[in-house]
């Protein structure tokens, strides 16, 4: 189990730990989400495509910027000067027993994603969730990263085991969907030590 609630946002962490920004692949850079950024965000996030699998709606930019803002857990992907997605690393405490909570603070995170269509089947998602999985491991030192979606969110759950996580779990009709009712959901993570091991 994990917690509901963060103890640190992302940026807090990040920058406890030293993580310089932007984050740099091949082809990609990943910085911290700003209000500046919404506009660019909203255009995909609006689109119906992109909206049935996301985990809130939302009603316009100014109503990402607001909860973004505030989360301290979202970055956004750009090519070039474009924006062509966003990540999310939420970080959490893991369950633990009473007298070990503070051994459990700030120790995992859960993963997400959404980038536009538009920019779809050429490898970008896969290239920013390895950054993910780098930073959350290499930089910030968590032990355990998580990721969930629903089971007909196919591109998700076949990126996520792409990437190297395991699936924990198929979980029937335990996840509400605001217009495809009681579905299936999945969940995936890894571990710091199974990360470690694939990069030998």
């Amino acid at each position: 189990m994990s917690s509901e609630t963060p103890t640190s946002t992302l940026i807090d962490l990040a920058a406890e730990r030293g993580v310089s920004w932007p984050l740099t692949t091949e082809r990609l850079t990943l910085t911290p989400f700003t209000t500046q950024d919404a506009p660019a965000v909203w255009e995909f996030l609006r689109l119906e495509e992109v909206n049935t699998w996301t985990a809130s709606s939302f009603s316009g930019p100014d109503d990402v910027a607001a909860r973004w803002v505030t989360d301290g857990a979202h970055l956004v992907v750009r090519r070039g000067e474009t924006v062509i997605g966003s990540c999310m690393v939420q970080v959490q405490d893991a369950w633990s027993h009473a007298e070990v909570t503070e051994q459990a603070q700030q120790t995992q995170a859960e993963l997400g994603w959404t980038f536009h269509p538009d920019h779809h089947g050429q490898g970008y998602a896969t290239e920013a969730v390895r950054a993910l999985l780098q930073l959350s491991f290499t930089e910030l030192g968590l032990r355990r990263i998580e990721a969930q979606c629903f089971a007909d969110n196919t591109p998700s759950w076949r990126l996520m085991e792409r990437v190297g996580l395991r699936r924990e779990g198929v979980f029937v009709k335990e996840s509400l969907h605001r217009t495809h009712g009681w579905i299936d959901g999945m969940s995936y993570a890894l571990l710091a030590e199974e990360y470690a091991a694939r990069q030998d």
